[in-house]
């Protein structure tokens, strides 16, 4: 005969969560409040006095031409950095999944990028494309094209992608591989019976099963451009040349700890953490929408 087991009341489960609750609350509450509220005011290049000016900041950043030059220059580096570094882990992945020999030390290898930082990936593009040392840089300057990403901003930019980009393929890679191996291979081998070749099963059944996976990282892609590329961009270009890669997450630290700036930048952190909560939202609604058929 079974018995009705009743637990009482413990304070394990709050003693486990709790280190997480605190992690939360001094890391991102308590930033993003001091944010919100120094977004309000008008404070002096030391901070020795401030006054409250409501949303007097907000509306300095929408009449502000440079704003939106680096708001746009921030949509076409997202984009391409997302598309690049997911076309190329796609790539890699479709090769990964039908590798037999040696697919652990070959899976391994692709994934190790990802365990660089940021500031490491920017120092090794950047000694790359030196326009004097790199050795990329030596070869295109053999091929008769002169190489300088210090003077010309679209090879600036096209150089903080691909390296933004590269960083990136590990984690895309790792995703990709995880979701074509979930794919029943009875639907492909079937494909093959029927006389679809590798490309058409791949453009018919691989690719449409894919796009759950594929949007969950389109979304990861957007939001990693936006925020985790900063040390990229300190590192390889600081914004130049004459703003051509100044990103919004970046022009946030060049206008609040190089200009002093500490309203405007605080109320252009509030827009970014807008619009990752609201990607974040479109996210999780898109989830919620799959689970849901």
């Amino acid at each position: 005969m079974l018995k009705n087991v009743h637990f009482g009341p413990s304070v394990l489960p709050f003693l486990l969560v709790l280190p997480q609750i605190v992690v939360t609350l001094v890391f991102f509450i308590w930033p993003a409040s001091q944010a919100l509220y120094q977004s309000l005011l008008l404070e002096d290049a030391f901070g020795l006095k401030s006054e409250f000016v409501w949303f007097r900041n907000f509306e300095a950043l929408v009449s502000d031409p440079l704003y939106w030059h680096s708001f746009k220059i921030t949509i076409v580096f997202s984009f391409l950095v997302a598309f690049l570094s997911m076309s190329f882990a796609l790539l890699l992945a479709l090769f990964a999944d039908r590798v037999i020999k040696g697919s652990g030390a070959y899976r391994t290898l692709l994934i190790w990028p990802y365990a660089v930082a940021p500031v490491t990936a920017g120092a090794l593009w950047v000694f790359m494309f030196n326009p004097t040392l790199g050795i990329v840089s030596y070869a295109l300057s053999a091929l008769g094209y002169e190489w300088n990403h210090q003077l010309n901003g679209e090879e600036a930019m096209g150089l903080v992608v691909m390296a933004s980009a590269w960083k990136q393929v590990a984690y895309n890679f790792l995703f990709f591989l995880a979701g074509l191996q979930s794919i029943p291979k009875s639907l492909i081998e079937a494909a093959a019976i029927d006389g679809a070749g590798p490309i058409r099963r791949t453009f018919d059944i691989v690719l449409p099963l894919l796009s759950p996976t594929t949007f969950f990282l389109l979304v990861v892609n957007i939001v990693y451009a936006f925020f985790e590329t900063f040390g990229v961009i300190h590192v390889v270009t600081s914004g130049g040349p004459a703003g051509a890669t100044n990103i919004l997450v970046y022009k946030v630290f060049s206008d609040g700890f190089v200009g002093l700036d500490l309203g405007g930048s605080a109320a252009q952190s509030v827009i970014l953490m807008i619009m990752v909560i609201g990607l974040t939202v479109i996210q999780f609604k898109y989830v919620e929408k799959r689970v849901a058929y």
